[in-house]
C-alpha cells in the first residue's frame, strides 16, 4: 500500500510538472479566446466619467451603444443626453460625441483592448490611429478606462450587454 501511495504521489509531481512546462501560449492562446468571447455583443453606455487632475469625477451625461463582432471589428457610439435639445436652442447645426469603428487586438498582460480605427466623421484625426481602452468585466458591464501617459485613469466608459 505504502507503495501506490508513492506511485501516485510520483504521478502527480510528473503531471504538475507537465501542465507547468507547457508553453505559455497555449494558456494565453486559451484566454485570448475567452476575452474575445467575453467582448463580442452589443452594449448600451450606462455612465461615462471624466477625471481631472484636480477636482471631483465629471458625469459627462452621455448615451451610446457599443458593438464587437466575431470578425474582430469594433463600432462606437456616443453623445451628450442634451444634444437634442441643444440643437433646437440653436441656429447653427449642433454636434458632439464620439463615433468610430474599426478592428480590434488585445493585449491581456495589460487588460487593454486596442481599437485601431479605420474611421471616425466625428473626429477625423483618430482615422489611422489606436483608441487604447483599459478594460474590465465586472457583473454585467464592461468597463473600458483611459489612461494619460502617467498611467492616470481620466475617463471611464462603463457599459451593459444588451440581449
Amino acid at each position: 500500500m505504502n507503495r501506490i501511495v508513492n506511485i501516485d504521489g510520483f504521478l502527480t509531481a510528473i503531471a504538475a510538472i507537465f501542465v507547468f512546462a507547457m508553453p505559455a501560449q497555449i494558456h494565453a492562446a486559451e484566454s485570448l479566446a475567452d476575452i474575445k468571447q467575453m467582448f463580442i455583443g452589443d452594449y448600451e453606455l450606462v455612465s461615462y466619467f471624466q477625471y481631472p487632475a484636480q477636482g471631483d469625477a465629471i458625469d459627462m451625461n452621455y448615451i451610446g451603444r457599443l458593438s464587437y463582432d466575431s470578425l474582430g471589428n469594433m463600432a462606437g457610439l456616443g453623445m451628450p443626453r442634451d444634444l437634442p435639445q441643444r440643437n433646437e436652442q440653436s441656429s447653427e447645426r449642433v454636434t458632439g460625441g464620439f463615433a468610430y469603428w474599426g478592428r480590434v487586438s488585445y493585449d491581456l498582460e495589460n487588460s487593454i483592448v486596442i481599437h485601431h480605427v479605420e474611421g471616425s466623421p466625428m473626429v477625423p484625426q483618430w482615422v489611422g490611429g489606436d483608441n487604447i481602452r483599459y478594460f474590465e468585466f465586472t457583473d454585467e458591464f464592461l468597463k473600458l478606462s483611459l489612461k494619460n501617459a502617467q498611467g492616470r485613469i481620466t475617463g471611464t466608459l462603463t457599459w451593459r450587454k444588451l440581449g
